[in-house]
């Protein structure tokens, strides 16, 4: 098992917009199918492989094109640390003054660290001077224990 890092940060509207965070369904709408849903599906196949923007679930960053890791780690510690790193460096940014307690933000690498060693995924938003977000995640890869994803590191 090795780990990816992956950060985005970037616009809250576009973070909540739902439609590129999550992957096309399974089943294809049909014609008939409502206006709505049809773009929603349409808009989901063209952008939700390719698009930067954090997917909805964790393990899902496995699907997107390898240029967005951000670094690749064999030892759960290397990549807690990495997280670490980052956070520290955007804390300053933070809108809550709360979330850049050091102390805080020690407790949540030490957490990342824990939930790594067995093979979970962790991943941390922050709301940044608006109307910006920062979303910060490392993922478990080869394998992911929630979705059977091929390794994008090595797909390319």
């Amino acid at each position: 098992m090795h780990f990816h890092g992956y950060l985005w940060a970037g616009d809250k509207a576009l973070f909540d917009k739902e439609s590129v965070r999550r992957p096309p369904s399974t089943v294809e709408p049909t014609p008939d199918s409502p206006p709505d849903l049809l773009a929603r599906y349409r808009e989901a196949v063209a952008e939700w492989r390719v698009t930067d923007v954090p997917p909805l679930e964790t393990a899902n960053w496995l699907v997107k094109p390898a240029r967005l890791i951000r670094g690749t780690w064999q030892r759960p510690e290397d990549a807690a640390a990495w997280l670490g790193q980052r956070l520290a460096e955007y804390a300053p940014r933070f809108a809550s003054r709360a979330g850049r307690d050091p102390a805080l933000l020690a407790a949540r690498v030490a957490l990342a660290t824990d939930t790594l060693r067995w093979g979970g995924d962790v991943s941390y938003g922050y709301y940044l001077t608006r109307p910006l977000f920062l979303s910060i995640a490392v993922v478990a890869c080869s394998p992911n224990r929630l979705l059977a994803h091929p390794c994008p590191a090595e797909a390319e």
